[in-house]
């Protein structure tokens, strides 16, 4: 199944997306990303809740600061069979002091930054910068990909009401 081309900008500029991305109805390819800790997370040790996976440029960045207090606190309404990972390409202690800054406690910021992994398998890694572009997908319990949203301005925010009704009813 080939991915479809999606094309992105940062400020009006076109971006290269590389890697092999995914689609909705397939398996999730499976991804290893550091946590906070610097220990090995990988898709199938979250297996057995629905995810929902945000990948963003880079935690210090205004947008991306937005979008994931705003997760954080719809984490918290969404019950202990979801989990929401918000994975960069920043180093996880960058990533531990900012969610220590920030008050982050009802999801993980996951870091890529040593072999773009998930970017690669998901086909939301920008070459050019080695930052991950703006996306969303929501994987099921089975580990079937059912929803993606990949933002096309990563200045821009994702369409939050869309992605969190989508999994609400999911999860009924």
């Amino acid at each position: 199944m080939a991915q479809e081309k999606i094309q992105i900008t940062t400020k009006g500029v076109p971006l290269k997306l590389s890697g092999t991305g995914v689609n909705i109805g397939q398996k999730a390819p499976d991804f290893e990303v550091l946590d906070n800790d610097l220990k090995t997370v990988t898709l199938s040790s979250c297996a057995g809740k629905t995810l929902i996976i945000c990948s963003v440029p880079s935690l210090d960045t205004s947008v991306c600061d937005t979008e994931t207090r705003k997760f954080n606190e719809e984490a918290a309404q969404l019950g202990s069979n979801v989990t929401v990972i918000v994975i960069s390409m920043d180093l996880p202690f960058a990533q531990k002091r900012w969610c220590g800054a920030a008050g982050i406690q009802n999801l993980k910021t996951l870091s890529d930054h040593r072999n773009a992994s998930f970017g690669k398998a998901y086909g939301v890694l920008i070459e050019e910068l080695r930052l991950l572009a703006r996306a969303i997908f929501i994987v099921d319990r089975q580990g079937i990909i059912r929803y993606k949203q990949v933002v096309p301005e990563i200045t821009n925010e994702p369409d939050y009401d869309d992605c969190l009704n989508f999994v609400k009813q999911l999860i009924k």
